[in-house]
Formats: structure tokens, sequence, C-alpha cells
């Protein structure tokens, strides 16, 4: 068997290997994504609605202020929704999350990985001082409604006595 022969089955393996690889990473691809290498960019007429409906959070009919975006990603979209309602139920959309702790203070020291929320005009809720925070992976607690959802989490702040800024983000 001469040197090129020996060489055909690895070269067919790794093909073989590599179409593989490719179809299985492009399968389930949502139509908004691109494929051309592009880094991370904003959706386009993508906003509350949309943000929304993926994490299936119904924005409070009394709701002011409320904007939205879509970040494409090459791996995960992330979806972040903001809103100021009165502080009630700024707390019943946090509960209905499930997550398995309530609202609590966060590590103010933390720094935020991304700058998202400014895309919507707003600071990052992590460097609001007195914001609350709870998360939840919605397929680890059960909740069917979120199956899509790989993560969610919910950022309160408390802007006066009656009314709290509310920041979701999901991916």
């Amino acid at each position: 068997m001469n040197e090129r022969s020996a060489l055909r089955p690895r070269l067919l393996a790794a093909l073989g290997a590599a179409l593989l690889l490719t179809s299985c990473s492009s399968a389930g691809e949502d139509e908004h994504r691109t494929t051309d290498g592009r880094a991370s960019h904003w959706g386009e007429d993508m906003g509350a609605p949309e943000a929304s409906a993926f994490m299936k959070v119904a924005v409070p009919e009394s709701a002011t202020e409320v904007k939205g975006a879509v970040q494409i990603n090459p791996q995960e979209d992330i979806y972040l929704l903001s809103f100021v309602t009165d502080e009630k139920t700024a707390v019943r959309v946090a509960e209905d999350l499930r997550p398995e702790k309530p609202l609590r203070a966060r590590n103010q020291d933390l720094p935020s990985p991304t700058e998202l929320f400014g895309h919507l005009g707003l600071a990052e809720p992590q460097s609001e001082k007195g914001v609350r925070w709870a998360g939840v992976c919605p397929p680890c607690v059960g909740d069917s409604r979120r199956s899509e959802v790989q993560w969610i989490e919910i950022h309160v702040l408390e802007l006066d006595a009656d009314r709290a800024r509310v920041y979701v983000q999901a991916f």
C-alpha cells in the first residue's frame, strides 16, 4: 500500500467527522441567526414583544417605560426586557419565574461582564444601589412554560415608594 492510499481512509474519516459536526451545529438555527461569521449584533425590529414572548413574561398592562431588545450571538441569543411598575407587581413577576430563592441583594462589587441594558438607554442593574435579584434555570425547576429558556434573571430596583424598575434577562 503506498503512502497516498494509506492517507485516504484518514482523510475520509476526518471529512466525515467535519460534516457531522457541521450538520449538528447548524440544526435548529433560528431564522434571524447569521452564519457568515459575524460577531454579536442587535436584532433589527426585535424589542419588548419578542423578548416577552421568548421569556414568557407578561408585561403588566399598567407598566410604563417598556423596553426590550434581542442580542443575536453565535451561540445563544440574549433577550432583554425592562419596564416600570408598582412594587407588588414587580415581586409577583419575580415569583412567577419560580426561583429557588426570593429576590435578594446581590454583591455590588461584581463587575458586569457585558453592557447589555445600556443598549436600552438604561444603567446596568448590577450597578444600581439597592437592586434586588433572583435567577433561575427554568428546565431545572420544571417550569415547562419556559422549556426553551436556559437561564432567566430578574433585577428589581425601587425608584420611589410606589414604583420599581424591572429588568429581565434571559438566554
